[in-house]
Parts: C-alpha cells; structure tokens; sequence
C-alpha cells in the first residue's frame, strides 16, 4: 500500500499521523520459524538483516505477514537512508501494518483493528519498534516532524482497509524532498575531481525521460570511484531525453540506475534545486521514478 502525497499539512477527525521513515519498504512474511523479506521488487533482503530475522522468527504467532520500512537511525533519531546505504548504524524494522496473523487474512479490518493486533504481537526491542505516532493533532504532527528533522509524515484514515496499490487512505506530507532520480548520464570532471563531475537526472513522462537537472554534491573519493565503475557497461552514445541537457562534454548512460535525491525544490521549469546525491537504490525500477504528483 502506497501513500499520495499531498502538499500541505491538514487535520481531520478519524485519522492518525505518524513519522515518516527514510529506508527500505519491506514486506515480512514468517511461517513457523521460517521467515523472508522482500523488497517492494521482490529482492530478498533476508540474508541482508539477520538480527531483524531473528527477531520476527521469535514471535508468537505462527503465521504473519507484517508492512514496514527498514531503516538506520542517526544520533538524534532520524532515519537516514545513506546511513542504512553505507551499512552504518544499527538496523530496526520499524512496523506499521500487519496484514496476516495466525491464517486470518487482516487486510479488510480497519486500520485501527490491525494496530491492535500489531500492538499484542509485536513488542519493541533492540530490532523492531511500531511506527511512531507524532500527535492525535495533523498540524501539531506536522510541526512536530519539522522541529525533529523528519522527511515528513504519513496520514493514515484509522478507518481504513490494506489495498495494494496508491491509495488516499494513506497521506504523506514532506518536510524535506527525498525523491528517487534515475542517472541518464554524467559530465566530466573539473579541476582536482577525479572520475566525474555530476551526475544528470531524469524522471519517466511516459514512455519518455525528462531531464530533470544534475547533482554534484554529496559524494566523496571513494563513491566517486564505485558509481564511475558501475557506469561503465552502461555508457551509451546517445540518450534521447526530453529537454536534454545542453552542455558539452556528457557522456550518457542506459537508464537503469535510481538514485536517492535530497533536494530544497522543484521549480516551475521542473527542475531541481540544491540536490543532493544520497545513494543508490535497489528496490526501485526506474521506469517506476515519475515526477511526485501533488494532491491539492
């Protein structure tokens, strides 16, 4: 179940907000000891996190089918998605739904109900926590995961069914702009930059790539050298690309990489501004990065 974003903090009678998190969306399945994680592109995560499968294969029910996000919390408890990227940092699984228990299919209960069933099974230690409510208040919410540095929150209709797909059961808010870019390129290096200069974005319109700007910050000598080594069987001649880019000297690259970008905005010309390279994903395809559309 996906979140629509909206643009602006709202509060409502029936609905419940709840921290946003910045890691990797993961499905957990458990039957009897036996348990999987599952990306939302169906990699298996379960060799990646063992204390995390440990704990799952230690609780009670027989059976469960829980929704989360994995995530690396930093010294003051923001989940930092380069964090859990570069492998620093303790992992937790932090839970917000629960679609399966002991054989009963949850996902027609409300939300509320699902909490509840969360709230018995699931206890908080040093691998799993519930998602964390912020306030009963949608604008004190808000307020609250401004003051913490969050990315945002997610409103959620306590009313609510688990569908699989976008829903506007759920709603996120943002803080800060994190949003996936795939890498259609990158310029060459300046002055004493080794391998490359920036790295060229774009977004599907489509069938189509949009180009969308260029990131030349967040990364060090080391990073630079692992993504110039990834880029190499990807290098092509020529990338069609919607209001390509018009300097000289870029060398373009198969669409088949997704990066994570912090960024200040989006401006009218659908381009971004200050955006900063977090680190590669895995766990989306690109031709699922699209512009977020905006609820009013």
């Amino acid at each position: 179940m996906l979140a629509t974003l909206v643009g602006k903090a709202f509060d409502e009678p029936g609905w419940v907000f709840e921290e946003k998190y910045d890691g990797i969306r993961v499905l957990a399945y458990k039957e009897g000891k036996r348990v999987s994680l599952l990306s939302r592109n169906d990699i298996d995560r379960t060799d990646n996190f063992p204390t995390i499968v440990a704990t799952i294969a230690n609780l009670k029910p027989t059976t469960l089918l829980l929704d989360g996000e994995i995530v690396v919390f930093d010294r003051s408890r923001v989940s930092r998605f380069q964090l859990l990227q570069q492998g620093k940092g303790h992992p937790f699984y932090a839970i917000f739904d629960c679609l399966y228990a002991n054989g009963s299919d949850l996902r027609q209960k409300l939300l509320s109900e699902r909490r509840k069933m969360l709230e018995k099974v699931v206890p908080t230690d040093k691998a799993l926590l519930l998602s964390r409510r912020l306030s009963a208040n949608g604008f004190d919410a808000y307020n609250l995961a401004k003051q913490r540095g969050y990315e945002g929150l997610v409103a959620k209709d306590n009313a609510s069914p688990y569908v699989e797909r976008r829903s506007k059961y759920w709603l996120k808010v943002k803080v800060h702009h994190e949003d996936e870019f795939v890498i259609v390129g990158f310029t060459a290096p300046q002055g004493s930059r080794q391998y490359f200069g920036a790295l060229l974005l774009g977004v599907y319109e489509d069938d189509k790539i949009r180009y969308v700007g260029k990131v030349g910050t967040g990364f060090d000598k080391n990073k630079l050298a692992a993504l110039f080594k990834t880029f190499g069987p990807l290098i092509v001649d020529r990338l069609a690309l919607l209001d390509s880019p018009r300097e000289k000297n870029v060398t373009f690259l198969k669409p088949k990489l997704v990066a994570q970008i912090s960024y200040q905005e989006l401006t009218a010309d659908k381009k971004l501004r200050q955006p900063v390279f977090l680190g590669l994903r895995d766990d989306k395809l690109p031709t699922e990065v699209v512009l977020p559309e905006v609820m009013a």
